[in-house]
């Protein structure tokens, strides 16, 4: 199905065009709806020369080593572009796609991306900020895992979520905008879901976890200061 201008405009690199190129994109754009748990794409597949973004729900992108172990890479949300080489690479997936709940993935052409970055080149500089956003954090990721402990990783990744979502802030502290399940942080940062909840009991002087994954944080610099000790 075409894409609305509506949804056209939802997706974040698209911020710069008017509502006149937003209308010379739509007749090169489609949406398709998935069901919670649906495969978007397995890593490896071929994929058509097209931007991919997620218009309405949630979606997590996983690698699988051979071992057979499967590694939440990151979270995206609506608005967000993936799936990068399908229009700047060898257009081979290089993981698993799949939605989290029930989700609207919009695609456009690589041709029509093209004409649209010709006559707006603000397009491109959203495109190359937003992978050089994950490019910083896969290497903040690639470092925590071979130098910090497992309790800094976690802190790492809460105040990159707070960072990159933003918080809510009330009396009681910052309650992070996203949230983040138990089995979520564990895949992330590379160690066991028992040992995730150990963990986090440990925090809470300065972090609330409540069912489901809402994370209220109470005390950034005491987060800190444990993160960095050696």
């Amino acid at each position: 199905m075409q894409a609305t201008i509506e949804q056209l405009a939802r997706v974040q690199v698209f911020n710069p065009l008017d509502v006149s190129a937003l209308n010379q994109l739509q007749p090169h754009s489609r949406v398709r709806s998935y069901q919670s748990d649906e495969i978007v794409m397995h890593e490896g597949d071929r994929l058509p020369a097209q931007l991919y973004a997620l218009v309405e729900g949630t979606v997590q992108i996983t690698k699988t080593a051979s071992t057979g172990k499967e590694t939440l890479v990151r979270i995206i949300n609506a608005g967000e572009i993936f799936a990068a080489p399908a229009i700047f690479g060898n257009r081979v997936a290089p993981a698993t796609v799949s939605t989290q709940v029930n989700s609207q993935v919009l695609t456009v052409t690589r041709e029509a991306l093209l004409d649209t970055i010709g006559q707006t080149p603000e397009v491109a500089l959203q495109i190359l900020e937003v992978f050089n956003q994950r490019l910083q954090q896969l290497h903040d990721t690639i470092h925590g895992l071979i130098s910090e402990r497992a309790i800094s990783r976690m802190i790492r990744l809460i105040q990159y979520y707070a960072s990159r979502y933003g918080t809510e802030i009330t009396t009681e502290g910052e309650y992070l905008k996203v949230k983040l399940p138990y089995y979520q942080i564990a895949r992330s940062i590379g160690i066991t879901y028992e040992e995730c909840v150990r963990l986090m009991k440990t925090l809470k002087g300065a972090i609330a976890y409540q069912r489901g994954g809402t994370i209220l944080v109470k005390n950034w610099q005491e987060l800190d200061a444990i993160a960095n000790t050696t």
